[in-house]
């Protein structure tokens, strides 16, 4: 697509800076810096986590695709991944309480129609059988959660049920004003998460594929707010986009 038609199609700023980028010759484009306790990476998974699996239920509802892919990463990860639909939880067949982590996966939940992970967090926050399995997960100290896609958006409509959510940001339309499909550069930032321990400095591309991916933060949002990852551009420098 030439600058002209996407200056005059999308969010006429979006596409300048893309320009500015692509003309600019000492970008050193997408590249990976693999830090040395990020080796961890490389071990054995049952030396990662002392040989014992962990149940962990890989969420999904209806549209969700993303499910088989993060069960074989979990059971690489030396996880044992219980398949939870939505519907177990609201039919009383699966309260969360033998698990001790939850992803809550992505992959057009409801067709992907825009605010579909707000839908899937109505879900949950109007059932009360719903409700209470997940509020008491989340209470539990020794369970953490994943959510992707829709799945991270869903829990960002729940972070009243979360503690210590409440800096979480909502996620709006893009910017660009367009459906985006990229590799961004992420790098991990110092934090307590049990998912990113050890990989302190990591920096590598990441696909990103969504509408609504532009990060929203109330007025009233803690001012101390912490990221676990943070986007960055080809020189290593924060970005908004």
């Amino acid at each position: 697509m030439t600058h002209a038609l996407q200056h005059r199609r999308d969010n006429p700023q979006c596409a300048d800076e893309e320009l500015e980028t692509i003309l600019d010759i000492d970008d050193p484009g997408l590249q990976v810096r693999f830090p040395g306790a990020a080796s961890s990476l490389l071990e054995p998974a049952a030396a990662r986590v002392g040989g014992v699996r962990p149940k962990i239920a890989i969420l999904r509802e209806q549209g969700v695709n993303g499910h088989v892919e993060m069960a074989a990463a979990f059971e690489r990860a030396g996880f044992e991944p219980i398949d939870v639909h939505m519907t177990d939880v609201l039919a009383g067949r699966s309260d969360l309480t033998d698990v001790r982590g939850l992803v809550a996966c992505g992959g057009f939940s409801y067709g992907d129609v825009l605010g579909a992970g707000r839908g899937w967090a109505n879900t949950i926050r109007f059932n009360a059988r719903a409700s209470d399995a997940f509020a008491a997960f989340f209470n539990r100290p020794e369970t953490f959660t994943l959510g992707v896609c829709n799945g991270c958006q869903m829990l960002s409509s729940l972070r009243d049920f979360i503690p210590g959510a409440d800096s979480w940001p909502t996620f709006e339309r893009n910017a660009s004003e367009q459906f985006e499909a990229r590799l961004s550069m992420v790098e991990v930032m110092p934090s307590p998460s049990v998912l990113l321990q050890s990989l302190e400095g990591l920096r590598v591309p990441v696909a990103v594929a969504h509408g609504e991916g532009r990060l929203a933060w109330s007025a009233d949002a803690p001012a101390s707010t912490s990221a676990c990852l943070r986007y960055i551009d080809n020189r290593g420098h924060p970005t908004e986009r």
